[in-house]
């Protein structure tokens, strides 16, 4: 995300990047999770057997960036094998996105980056108890994702890169100067705040979580100002770019392109060219899902977004957002006016 062109050009730079959801579970219960169909990511993930996870590496080899997702990947006892399989056939970059709980145990963490693995994305939602398990939902959440981050840094010196996710809700929104200071006091390399998808647990609770992208962005900016860094490592990810234009470039973050495989039975989007995406060998009954798809079927732009200089770049307003919210916050950005 630091690269020095601006936000548009970063984003049309971006390298797509292979996801493996391996997590048949979760060892937390956010509040706020995408993924409300707990059984059906039982279903899909269990799935994922060590031969189509070998053959889905395969197929994608000379991938920059594999990472391991869905549920909680660290849950899976052959997660470190999967690891080495992705040195073995060359990802330059082996990453995971965890809660970190189990990642605080030192030598299980050491272990995977022995392996291999050299990014980790770690899932903190507050920089206190409170805040973070009451939206984790999960007693001793926190000292353990604590933990968990306080291992990935000390193998920093070894290649490890240390990045965190923060989702943001009304609740911790107010408190992101303070969960930013926190993180980076703890030797976080990037500071990512990602806006709530509208989908899953966020639908369901969308009045008490979700607040509006224009407040959002303002809150952001605030942060930055109060945080004592020349170029604070801070980003802002998942929101339409026209709410951010009172931010720095340097700081408004974005989403990666990315793939991964689902089995056939449980993809529900429409997906075009459904028969060529089907896995074959050891894949078979997998079928191949983009990001795009699920921003095709539920997002939206009015005609209006063709005026912007970032339409090129957008993937639309969630449809279930705009249901609350409407469209008057959404104002297409002339070249002009970015200038």
């Amino acid at each position: 995300m630091g690269e020095e062109r601006d936000i548009a050009g970063r984003i049309e730079g971006r390298a797509e990047r292979l996801h493996i959801p391996i997590g048949a579970i979760c060892n937390n219960n956010c509040i706020f999770c995408m993924e409300e169909d707990r059984e059906g990511r039982y279903v899909n993930n269990s799935a994922m057997t060590p031969e189509r996870v070998r053959w889905v590496l395969e197929q994608h080899q000379g991938y920059e960036e594999v990472c391991f997702t869905s549920g909680e990947p660290t849950t899976r006892d052959d997660f470190p094998t999967f690891v080495g399989w992705a040195k073995e056939l060359g990802y330059r970059l082996i990453s995971v996105m965890s809660n970190g709980r189990r990642m605080s145990h030192l030598p299980y963490t050491a272990a995977l980056a022995k392996r291999g693995l050299n990014r980790v994305y770690i899932s903190i939602h507050g920089h206190e108890k409170a805040l973070h398990e009451g939206l984790t939902r999960t007693p001793g959440s926190f000292e353990q994702t604590v933990g968990g981050l306080k291992s990935a840094a000390r193998l920093k010196a070894y290649g490890v890169e240390l990045h965190t996710s923060t989702v943001l809700t009304k609740r911790n929104l107010p408190h992101m100067a303070e969960i930013y200071g926190f993180l980076r006091g703890l030797g976080v390399d990037q500071v990512v705040f990602n806006v709530m998808q509208a989908n899953g647990r966020a639908h369901t609770y969308f009045e008490q979580l979700f607040a509006s992208y224009t407040e959002t962005a303002a809150e952001f900016r605030r942060c930055l100002d109060t945080v004592d860094e020349a170029s604070p490592m801070a980003f802002l990810v998942d929101i339409p770019l026209c709410t951010t234009e009172n931010l720095p470039d340097f700081n408004r973050g974005y989403v990666e392109k990315y793939r991964h495989y689902d089995l056939d039975s449980r993809v529900e989007l429409p997906v075009e060219g459904k028969q060529e995406r089907r896995g074959s060998d050891a894949g078979k009954k997998l079928l191949m899902v983009m990001r795009s798809d699920l921003d095709d079927a539920e997002r939206a732009k009015r005609p209006e977004c063709g005026a912007c200089r970032y339409d090129a770049q957008c993937e639309g307003v969630w449809k279930n957002y705009l249901s609350r919210f409407g469209w008057d916050e959404f104002q297409p950005v002339t070249q002009a006016a970015a200038e």
